[in-house]
């Protein structure tokens, strides 16, 4: 809020000026890419592509890092600031661009790629959710979660490929849910510690576990059985996603097949943790995630 410098009150005839997010400089994005549990731009894809790819990431990561780290008590109307922002994108009016840089950065990605906004506008609401709700009551539930969190990425993934039918639409949500749930069970300890729970609380009643459960430096074995249900629920999303590589060509082929397989690669570290997730997050290797990159581009699925 802009305010003058002796009574601390509103400048007459100013409106008061919104929060603003804090700048992520464009290495410390690469940064944060490289940590995702999948490829978000391989270096073999043609530069347009890997441009574009960046950009989207920029905006998705900016959202939910606003919803994630911002003061909890400016988050809303920052969102609602980024919503200002990709409206004002869409509106295309001169002598108004976007503020956020992360927004204008869509611009050249919007325009190629003929993208609609709903896909934008669906990560803002579902980083709006996480402020009012922090728990799941069933499977089904957090799944609606993911159709704002995940499922919008990998739409605005398939315009950028031009390649966008309702079809590969469907089986891309599969997917984008199960590395969405997968990224939740690898965090379940930093998820407790923010106030959130994605672990369903109906599957954490049903093999007897509690919140108190998720508070420990040490999983214990019921709560790890729950984890191997969940990620068993996550590897039959990816399955049955994964046709979907087999309808791509070219470069989408390539993209896709490197969603799939961090997905798969995720799901392999937490079985190999032994579904411990409180004393270690599970990461996947990168030897995994190249072998079962080879194994979805050859095989298409």
């Amino acid at each position: 809020m802009t305010r003058d410098g002796a009574g601390g009150g509103t400048v007459l005839g100013q409106q008061p000026a919104r929060p603003q997010p804090a700048l992520t400089s464009a290495s410390a994005m690469t940064e944060k890419a490289a940590a995702e549990n999948f490829p978000v731009a391989l270096r073999m894809l043609p530069r347009r592509y890997r441009t574009h790819l960046m950009a989207v990431y920029t905006y998705a990561r900016t959202v939910d890092d606003v919803g994630d780290e911002a003061p909890p008590d400016e988050r809303l109307a920052l969102l609602a600031g980024l919503r200002e922002d990709l409206d004002r994108l869409y509106a295309g009016r001169p002598g108004s661009p976007p503020a956020d840089p992360a927004v204008r950065g869509l611009a050249s990605v919007v325009a190629d790629c003929a993208i609609p906004v709903g896909p934008f506008r669906d990560l803002i609401a579902a980083n709006e959710q996480d402020q009012v709700v922090f728990r799941y009551q069933t499977f089904d539930d957090l799944l609606g979660y993911c159709q704002l969190s995940a499922n919008p990425v990998g739409q605005i993934v398939l315009y950028v490929f031009g390649c966008y039918t309702p079809e590969r639409a469907s089986l891309s949500d599969a997917v984008c849910s199960a590395l969405q749930v997968i990224e939740h069970l690898q965090d379940v300890a930093e998820d407790f510690r923010a106030g959130r729970v994605y672990l369903p609380l109906d599957d954490l009643r049903r093999h007897g576990c509690s919140e108190q459960d998720l508070a420990g430096t040490a999983t214990p074995a019921r709560l790890r059985e729950l984890i191997a249900a969940e990620a068993g629920r996550a590897a039959e999303l990816l399955a049955t996603g994964a046709p979907l590589v087999g309808q791509l060509r070219g470069a989408a082929r390539v993209a896709v097949a490197g969603y799939l397989a961090g997905g798969r690669a995720a799901l392999a570290a937490l079985a190999r943790a032994r579904y411990d997730v409180l004393a270690v997050t599970p990461r996947p290797s990168k030897r995994r995630t190249a072998a079962a990159f080879a194994s979805a581009l050859v095989r298409g699925r």
